[in-house]
């Protein structure tokens, strides 16, 4: 696989930036995180100034929702409603080829719930995210 070249305007590395840059996490975001068991991670939210939601709440900016099986998905039709219009709902799964939950499950989930697609990151060594928007037509 081909390495990502630095960016020439900003002399540094995309996959560089800290992980709350790629997930587009800013102070004062209502934040929701369901089934993420990351004390580190909700920590970092809090220390960026996003507003931790720990009951679910409608017109988050940002929701996390952590899947292990594919089943996991169905908690998509729970967790759009709670988004803002511009808002967006991360799917964590773990990575690999061995992994239950593939990119093509959850892309089929979000469409199943009138969502798309639309960034990818990875959030750590072994867990992969995949961005689900509301489409501009449906906003």
């Amino acid at each position: 696989m081909k390495k990502r070249q630095p960016d020439p305007g900003s002399g540094r590395d995309p996959s560089d930036r800290p992980l709350l840059d790629k997930l587009g996490v800013r102070p004062g975001m209502r934040v929701g995180v369901f089934d993420v068991e990351d004390p580190e991670f909700t920590a970092a939210l809090a220390e960026r100034g996003a507003n931790i939601e720990t009951a679910p709440a409608v017109e988050l900016d940002l929701a996390f929702l952590m899947v292990h099986e594919p089943v996991d998905l169905h908690r998509l039709a729970e967790l759009r409603p709670l988004i803002r219009s511009s808002g967006a709902i991360w799917v964590l799964r773990v990575k690999g080829p061995a992994a239950a939950v593939r990119d093509i499950d959850v892309i089929e989930a979000g469409r199943h719930h009138r969502l798309v697609d639309n960034k990818i990151a990875s959030f750590s060594d072994t867990l992969a995210a995949m961005r689900l928007v509301i489409p501009v037509g449906l906003r």
